[in-house]
């Protein structure tokens, strides 16, 4: 058998996770892109965009999931969410109120309708989903070490 198949849980688990994880990942658009209109944003989407790595991690082991997320993308989109958060919350200051709405807001009950709050809401879904996937990984590392030094 190859490596990869020695990695990870059973076959119906990885079958399961390879059928799962698409919808569990557009789920997770959905929230964070519907934010503004119905209950969800930034942070649940994030976390749920965050699962659906977690769950590659899980069931196929640690390597596959550094394959499609690698850990140095993993920072960058953390710190690019908090920059533009951050920039969001700057450029409505700079207008002389805090957070001020810079963008039309459109029609009420449209995808685009609500101005910075879609933006607000992927700044924050950067930040919490790879922050999440960086911890998870952090202790799944942190596991596989000790582990090593006990042998």
């Amino acid at each position: 058998m190859s490596r990869e198949h020695e990695q990870g849980m059973s076959v119906i688990v990885k079958t399961i996770t390879r059928l799962t994880v698409g919808l569990i990942l557009l789920y997770g658009i959905y929230i964070l892109v519907h934010g503004h209109i119905s209950p969800g944003g930034g942070f649940p989407g994030g976390i749920i965009i965050a699962l659906s790595f977690i769950h590659l991690m899980l069931a196929y082991g640690k390597d596959a999931a550094l394959k499609k997320l690698p850990r140095y993308v993993t920072s960058f989109l953390e710190g690019f969410g908090a920059l533009m958060f951050l920039a969001i919350a700057l450029l409505g200051f700079s207008g002389g109120y805090f957070f001020l709405n810079f963008i039309s807001k459109g029609e009420p009950f449209k995808l685009f309708s609500a101005g910075t709050i879609l933006l607000s809401n992927l700044a924050i879904s950067l930040k919490v989903g790879a922050g999440l996937f960086a911890i998870f990984v952090a202790l799944i590392l942190f596991r596989f070490d000790d582990e090593g030094e006990e042998e």
